[in-house]
């Protein structure tokens, strides 16, 4: 995608072949800056504080913090070491884990000496393979919303947090389709929740929309229902961070309540992912699903930027209130119209599932 006139993925290699360069995200909209990665140790706090987020691009960060802790010691103990550090930093994207485990599984059956060449190469290879099933989910959910259509008005969509490019190494999840469908002429308007605590809806997916020059309007996290009800969404396009065999979508908290509306609306409510985020282990995701508890801060202050521009924070409850940051909540699959995947869409079923993947959930 493009910033400032430039071309830019999320991650990329340096020219020297060892270090790592990502976009902060927590300085966007209002602060655009690149920090290196030269250590596992640095790929673990990049995830950590969400300088990267979102489950595509946490994996393929977490793939080349493996690649950076080889280059530095390709022990069977250092590779073992990294993998614990890193799939520690968050808990609910399984992502992350799915690229963890598929470099430790190559990199401990190969010799120590081939290591670190192989785990920069497998690590780009994953980034490579994000942006193909990026663009392949783009194709299949822009067809949706093509025939979405059904007056001579735009498309309304509606989203929650940010499952766009900055979500993966390009194009996005949620935000495929909709870039897609607007290059194809499309007239499309999208409802943008500003996504509390962390707003990255206002600020990232408004930051995105404004690049692409795709028209939107940020509205308040409660408002989704009250847009439905009065026949202002056609369909509502989220990401997910971990999709159970069964269906169940793990997204960011209050994407519950948004399938809640649909459903009571009569609004198709679809989730764009990529294979690497379901996981084939559990059923159940209200269950089985680890959901992650942020920092309470994150509720209780607001970051932006003043009148000078500065960024400041700025605390919005009283002394003494106590809060608590839930990061995702899980949407169980009877509420979702669709899945929109690398191989097409299917119905949130695990049959629907393993009819597109047969190699994968066996």
């Amino acid at each position: 995608m493009r910033i400032n006139g430039r071309d830019y993925r999320t991650i990329w290699l340096d020219s020297d072949g060892r270090r790592v360069h990502v976009i902060d995200q927590t300085g966007l909209p209002h602060r655009f800056e690149t920090r290196t990665l030269a250590s596992c140790e640095d790929a673990a706090e990049a995830i950590r504080t969400m300088t990267v987020r979102g489950a595509p691009l946490i994996g393929v960060t977490g793939a080349y913090g493996v690649a950076l802790a080889a280059w530095s010691d390709p022990s069977d103990a250092a590779i073992e070491s990294a993998h614990a550090a890193l799939l520690a930093t968050r808990p609910t994207a399984v992502n992350l884990r799915w690229a963890l485990d598929r470099l430790r599984a190559l990199l401990l059956a190969a010799p120590v000496s081939a290591r670190a060449g192989l785990a920069y190469a497998e690590a780009a290879k994953i980034a490579e393979e994000d942006v193909a099933a990026c663009q392949a989910i783009g194709r299949f959910g822009a067809e949706l919303i093509h025939k979405a259509r059904c007056d001579d008005g735009p498309i309304n969509i509606l989203t929650h947090c940010n499952a766009g490019w900055l979500a993966t190494v390009d194009w996005g999840t949620a935000l495929a389709p909709i870039y897609t469908a607007a290059r194809q002429g499309a007239p499309i308007h999208v409802w943008v929740d500003e996504t509390r605590p962390r707003n990255q809806g206002a600020s990232l997916t408004a930051f995105e929309l404004l690049g692409e020059e795709v028209p939107h309007t940020i509205v308040a996290d409660n408002a989704g229902g009250h847009l439905m009800q009065h026949g202002l969404v056609d369909l509502v396009i989220v990401g997910s961070d971990r999709t159970t065999r069964a269906g169940d979508v793990c997204n960011k908290i209050g994407t519950y309540l948004k399938a809640l509306a649909a459903h009571d609306n009569g609004v198709p409510f679809y989730v764009a992912l990529p294979s690497s985020t379901v996981d084939w282990r559990i059923a159940d995701g209200v269950r089985d699903i680890p959901i992650e508890e942020r920092s309470a801060r994150e509720v209780t202050h607001i970051s932006g930027r003043g009148a000078d521009g500065a960024p400041i924070e700025i605390q919005l409850t009283p002394d003494g209130s106590a809060a608590r940051n839930f990061g995702f909540d899980v949407t169980p699959s009877r509420f979702v119209t669709g899945l929109i995947t690398e191989r097409g869409v299917c119905a949130a079923t695990e049959e629907g599932l393993r009819g597109l993947f047969p190699d994968l959930g066996g």
